[in-house]
């Protein structure tokens, strides 16, 4: 079973695992589209909690924001100082000569670098003097255009759209080194994880389509970002990924960059107070772009819904100065992941048998793997597969679980219908709930336990005389009552001999030897009732009445399932065997001799003696054994209720015992007599009567030890 276990579990955990590969190659299919969706947004976590890129202080950000727009806290005569706050009071957008105004001022502090995030496509008044501007500082200012792709419907090759600085500005257009496009191109779900410094045209046609984008040929039209371009006036093209891929970035702090009102520039009082007239931007990037809420340019990014167009820009750049971009493991990689995932919950579940313990190190696995994707990708900058790779290892280990669940309700539903033979239903369910230990003694254990043997006196007789059918009906609606009463006190039926019955009790489960003990004492009692009731039930049925005798024992057994082995014929049974059980059949046997139903060894005697009133019988030397034992019969148990005058003449009684073993004869037939007088067809007391008779005529040897010695089985 257990080799075979082992098998079932590795191709549960084999089918999962082949799953999730197949669903990680084949990411468009619906399924295998929800695992990815939830790896990014995965990732999206790990991005918005892991280490971000510092912000930089070289860098500035101007928003043309609603002030800018609207002049609503500059006073009169600061605009009509100002030729540039002239301009923009006109409305926006604005003419040129105020990007003119603005560069010109920004260069003139020493500004290292100005990035517009605007698309100058259309003409406006002001272009010339912008161009000549823009023309000055062609080393310190970069502007932005858009491109837009398609497939052409009739030769099915790429097409691009190019929505650049008009060319009064910009004569060469996406061309000269001063344009860079503004595109962001986000993933099926709309969420910008990766930006592109530069892209081919072919890389643009699928990007614009949703595909990935493969690396650029050689000999293909090659773009360049706002950011790429920045990196190249900069001088840090080593920075810049020239395949045309899409790069994974390290964002920066979602309050890195604050806008910055643009017309403060213009205001002579703000210039001095804000800007340290104009030190502030000294070998400083500026970045002039909207920050107006009306304009909708925010892009969703794994850090926010609303990231600012702006901002994004700034954060491709800063993260390329920094070195900061993430990357993710490779197909191999990945598989491998997945594949160790398979190995791990077969690993777990196939050697470690507790589910409580496989669920917990399921937990703590499962964490622990989280705790390593955020170490990855917060110290490293690695996003390793993490959904699937968990989706693989706890599909398995449920799955396999399942399967074992399964296998053990099969497994106990079998065992239950096995130990319903022998055991009460309650002890069938205590069983179960430890199924260990029962399945550990039945390999073999020894221990102490209590063995009751009940037979009917002469059965053997009836059945040459008794009808058939009459004689089973009985024989069954008796041992259907007898075996009731053992299972009411926990006992364990190990066998049916015959009309004999074999019960024990601490072989399956123990509440201890003493209560094993009286679980035994309270069923033999149970058994005297229900047999007077049977009688009095078969008197009117006209059915012999039945006699029974019951043995006691308790000692240390061999318990295990015991039977042949091997072959075609295996027959094991559980059972107990040894000394004590030998002994608590040749009690049963002995009840006839001394005239009692039940008949008490001398362990269980002791173990029982403070619950029930006992009475002596006699010693006794069966065959087998060198010394005698003290063997008693049960009365009733101490909780009943029992007439007085029979306990003050059993004190008789026993007295009389003792003084017959100290040889006294003449004063123990005395006891005896008044024993007999309460209870005048004793057969215990007439034989001691007797005894003592015959040993006060002729008195025993020295050696004698009131002992009655059995040569023979009985």
């Amino acid at each position: 079973m257990g080799r075979r276990r082992l098998v079932v579990i590795a191709s549960i955990c084999a089918v999962c695992t082949g799953a999730v590969i197949a669903a990680s190659l084949l990411p468009h299919v619906p399924l295998a589209d929800r695992l990815w969706t939830n790896e990014f947004s995965f990732r999206d976590t790990l991005a918005r909690n892991a280490r971000r890129t510092v912000a930089r202080p070289d860098i500035v950000f101007l928003g043309i924001d609603e002030p800018s727009r609207q002049l609503d806290q500059v006073s009169a005569e600061e605009i009509r100082a100002s030729p540039a706050l002239t301009a923009m009071s006109n409305g926006y957008p604005w003419s040129r000569d105020v990007h003119a105004a603005l560069v010109e001022r920004l260069c003139a502090a020493g500004a290292r670098l100005i990035i517009f995030d605007v698309i100058f496509n259309l003409e406006r008044p002001g272009d010339q003097q912008f161009a000549a501007t823009l023309e000055r500082w062609k080393d310190r200012v970069v502007l932005g255009g858009n491109i837009a792709a398609n497939v052409h419907a009739s030769s099915g090759l790429p097409q691009i759209t190019l929505l650049a600085p008009n060319p009064q500005l910009i004569p060469k257009q996406f061309a000269d080194d001063r344009v860079g496009f503004v595109n962001f191109w986000p993933d099926g779900d709309g969420i910008v994880r990766r930006l592109n410094y530069s892209a081919s045209d072919s890389q643009i046609v699928r990007l614009s389509n949703g595909g990935d984008a493969e690396a650029a040929q050689a000999w293909e039209v090659r773009f360049e970002s706002l950011a790429g371009r920045s990196l190249r006036k900069l001088g840090r093209t080593d920075l810049t990924p020239h395949d045309g891929r899409g790069r994974m970035i390290r964002f920066g702090p979602s309050d890195a960059y604050l806008p910055r009102s643009l017309y403060e520039v213009f205001v002579e009082p703000m210039w001095k107070t804000n800007y340290g007239s104009g030190s502030l931007f000294k070998d400083k990037i500026v970045m002039i772009g909207s920050a107006a809420t009306v304009d909708h340019d925010d892009v969703p990014t794994p850090i926010g819904a609303n990231t600012p167009g702006p901002l994004l820009h700034l954060y491709a750049l800063s993260a390329a100065l920094a070195g900061e971009f993430l990357d993710e493991t490779g197909r191999l990689a990945n598989l491998l992941l997945l594949l160790g995932a398979g190995l791990a919950a077969w690993l777990l579940v196939g050697f470690v048998r507790n589910a409580l313990v496989v669920i917990l190190l399921q937990f703590a696995g499962t964490a622990a793997y989280l705790g390593g994707a955020f170490y990855m990708q917060d110290a490293r900058g690695i996003y390793i597969l993490t959904l699937p790779v968990l989706g693989a290892f706890n599909a398995s280990s449920l799955f396999s679980l399942g399967y074992d669940f399964t296998l053990e309700r099969l497994e106990k539903l079998r065992t239950r219908r096995t130990l319903e033979r022998y055991v009460s239903k309650n002890l069938v369910r205590e069983i179960l709930d430890n199924p260990g230990s029962y399945y550990n003694s039945m390999r073999g254990a020894r221990q102490p336990a209590t063995i009751l043997f009940s037979d009917i006196v002469g059965f053997t007789a009836m059945t040459e005389t008794a009808d058939p059918v009459q004689l089973v009906t009985q024989l069954n609606e008796y041992l259907t009552r007898m075996v009731a009463v053992v299972f009411e006190n926990g006992g364990t039926v190990d066998k049916f001999i015959g009309d004999a019955v074999m019960a024990v009790w601490g072989n399956v489960s123990s509440r201890g030897v003493a209560e094993d003990a009286k679980a035994a004492a309270r069923t033999a009692l149970g058994m005297r009732h229900e047999l007077t009731a049977l009688n009095e039930k078969w008197r009117g049925q006209e059915f012999p009445p039945l006699e029974i005798g019951i043995g006691i024992n308790h000692g240390d057994v061999l318990i295990g399932n015991i039977g042949s082995s091997g072959g075609a014929h295996e027959r094991l049974d559980p059972t107990v065997i040894g000394d004590a059980v030998n002994l608590a059949s040749r009690l049963e046997a002995l009840t006839r001799a001394y005239g009692v139903d039940i008949l008490v060894g001398p362990p269980a005697s002791e173990l029982i003696r403070d619950a029930f009133h006992l009475r002596s019988v006699a010693r006794v030397q069966v065959k087998g054994k060198t010394e005698p034992v003290e063997i008693s019969t049960l009365i009733a148990s101490r909780d009943e209720t029992v007439d007085p005058e029979l306990l003050q003449r059993l004190a008789t009684y026993e007295e009389g015992l003792r003084l017959f073993r100290a040889r006294e004869f003449s004063q123990a037939q005395v006891m005896f007599a008044c024993y007999l007088e309460f209870r005048p067809g004793d057969k215990l007391a007439k034989m001691y009567v007797d005894r003592a008779r015959e040993f006060e005529r002729v008195p025993p040897g020295e050696n004698w030890q009131a002992a009655d010695v059995f040569t023979k089985k009985t």
